[in-house]
């Protein structure tokens, strides 16, 4: 099962996606959004799995809203306006559906999107990567180099066995694309890769160079999740 997010300013063309969606037994419409600005709230609390993205919207556009994710769903731009294709797909969407398009184009689209998320989910299983963007560069990072996360407001410094890097990301969004066997999150401020802990002294943990305090109501949790390891 599929979840996915229209975001349009037009009615008439969320009337018709919503309509096309509720054909499919196995992709949900999670939200409508009207702009990008919805969106992003909509993202920040909930992840899916695929955007149908308008792109001339008021205040930012579809294809400025897609360069902004830092973690993106995969995209398929709506448009009335076919001359935004090329840019479209500079950025990796998935497919670009030129209003007004039949069931038949959107299906196919929506098919293409099935098949990738497959593929995605395969690789995952294999890689177990996450992919975060920092430094206007895209990362594959390995879950087994992460030692912790550091969240400071909209931003996250995420400390690797030989680097670190800067993620515009909430620490809360990033916990729900790990493994939740493997992380835990220890104080409001810090999330810690179990299998990096050294050892566990007091109220903080040692990981690598590094002492990251736990807070007193995470510290029994810990002790029992690391003596499982």
């Amino acid at each position: 099962m599929a979840t996915c997010l229209i975001i349009d300013d037009e009615p008439l063309s969320r009337d018709v996606l919503r309509k096309y969606i509720g054909e499919l037994k196995d992709l949900t419409l999670v939200a409508e959004c009207r702009d990008a600005f919805e969106a992003t709230a909509q993202l920040s609390a909930e992840q899916v799995d695929l955007l149908f993205l308008d792109i001339n919207m008021p205040g930012l556009s579809g294809i400025s809203f897609a360069r902004s994710l830092t973690i993106s769903p995969l995209i398929i731009f709506t448009t009335a306006y076919p001359e935004y294709a090329v840019e479209g797909f500079e950025l990796n969407a998935l497919d670009y559906l030129v209003k007004p398009y039949s069931f038949e184009r959107f299906l196919k689209a929506v098919n293409r999107a099935k098949e990738r998320l497959l593929e995605l989910k395969t690789e995952g299983e294999i890689s177990r990567k996450i992919i975060l963007k920092a430094d206007k560069r895209i990362y594959a990072i390995d879950f087994s180099e992460m030692q912790y996360i550091e969240g400071q407001g909209d931003y996250i410094k995420i400390h690797l066995m030989n680097k670190m890097l800067v993620v515009h990301q909430t620490l809360k969004s990033i916990v729900e694309s790990l493994p939740e066997e493997e992380f835990m999150r220890i104080h409001k401020s810090y999330l810690v890769n179990l299998k990096q802990i050294e050892f566990i002294e007091g109220n903080q943990v040692k990981v690598g160079e590094h002492n990251i305090p736990v807070s007193p109501p995470n510290r029994e949790e810990l002790i029992q999740r690391f003596s499982a390891l």
